[in-house]
């Protein structure tokens, strides 16, 4: 397996896997014009930063995300994290996500951030990981 970082031109790249795996695997209804736009508002940001998994040549995976400044110090906002679902149950993704922590407390993060679907799958997975639901936080939402 092979890490590069997510650049602007690599988003045409990874929108097949993008839909491949939201609309075989979570049922949604993603098109090509809608997953650029997505991907592209978070690699365009101030601050952004991504890393683009490779098995021989193939994408096989990627997460995206950006830093934010606060008073204490730097976290990282992961936004999307993407595995082939070929590759899923495998390792891979708990690997992937261990090296992209590790490059971006390197790059000055103290703690990483995200929002994730509440179901047992992601929260398992997360938790293996050590993430936890944050206790001072909740997300708000008003459909309009």
């Amino acid at each position: 397996m092979e890490y590069s970082v997510l650049k602007i031109t690599d988003i045409e790249k990874v929108i097949p896997l993008y839909i491949e795996y939201y609309n075989e695997q979570e049922d949604s209804e993603w098109t090509e014009e809608t997953v650029y736009k997505r991907i592209h508002q978070v690699v365009t940001r101030e601050d952004s930063y991504g890393l683009i998994l490779c098995d021989d040549n193939s994408i096989v995976g990627f997460a995206m995300g950006y830093f934010e400044q606060y008073d204490d110090g730097k976290a990282y906002d992961l936004i999307e994290i993407v595995i082939s679902h070929k590759y899923q149950r495998k390792g891979i993704g708990t690997s992937f996500m261990q090296e992209l922590e590790k490059r971006v407390k390197e790059l000055g993060a103290f703690l990483i951030q995200m929002q994730s679907v509440n179901d047992e799958k992601h929260n398992n997975f997360y938790g293996n990981l050590g993430y936890n639901d944050c206790k001072n936080l909740i997300l708000k939402s008003k459909v309009i």
